[in-house]
């Protein structure tokens, strides 16, 4: 008589509301004590998990901790900006969630120690985080060109990257809390003055 044949065990699926608790505590924890000192024992304990459960759909430490800091910080990076502005188009950016002026600074400042020092982390950090935004923020400018607020021989990468330099620096050498005064302090005293700038130095005469 034949036996029929057992199924295969099926992996838990981790989804939805269960990825977001695991991304929550994985971004909680890595706050507290740093990328270095986070382990799979300490994620697994805060959600109630199994570490093979974290294992299967997160293989290394770095991809568990990169995917939960750009679902928490890169929530809307899908939506399209154009507001009919770059000074509004930067506004929205800036102080949306995930935005500069929100828990980003210190995330990133948790995290500056490992990416100094682990190049593995950073390639991930730098593909799955820094360049989607760098894109998203081009756009914006490339927008800004096609409206005549930038000279079309600008450089776009250099000026895209002003204002979260200068928000980073205030909070990681100066300790400065960086909000929507500051934000657009720094839009309307440093970005857009550059921006014009561009055609000031396309037309200045050669020395």
């Amino acid at each position: 008589m034949s036996t029929a044949e057992a199924p295969a065990p099926t992996r838990p699926r981790v989804e939805g509301d269960r990825e977001v608790e695991i991304f929550d505590a994985v971004v909680r924890l890595v706050a507290e004590t740093g990328y270095d000192k986070l382990t799979y024992d300490a994620v697994a304990g805060e959600v109630h998990a199994s570490k093979a459960t974290l294992y299967r759909k997160w293989p290394t430490k770095a991809l568990l901790v990169v995917e939960a800091v750009v679902s928490r910080m890169c929530g809307s990076d899908d939506i399209d900006i154009d507001t009919g502005s770059l000074r509004g188009d930067l506004l929205v950016g800036a102080c949306e969630d995930g935005g500069l002026t929100s828990t980003m600074p210190g995330l990133v400042s948790a995290l500056m120690p490992a990416l100094q020092r682990d190049p593995d982390f950073f390639e991930v950090f730098r593909e799955r985080f820094i360049e989607p935004k760098l894109q998203r923020s081009l756009a914006v400018f490339a927008r800004s060109v096609e409206r005549g607020e930038i000279a079309p021989d600008a450089d776009l990468v250099r000026l895209s990257t002003v204002l979260p330099a200068m928000c980073m620096h205030d909070f990681l050498l100066l300790g400065r809390a960086v909000g929507r005064d500051e934000v657009i302090t720094m839009i309307d005293t440093v970005v857009l003055p550059a921006c014009a700038a561009t055609f000031v130095h396309r037309d200045a005469p050669a020395s």
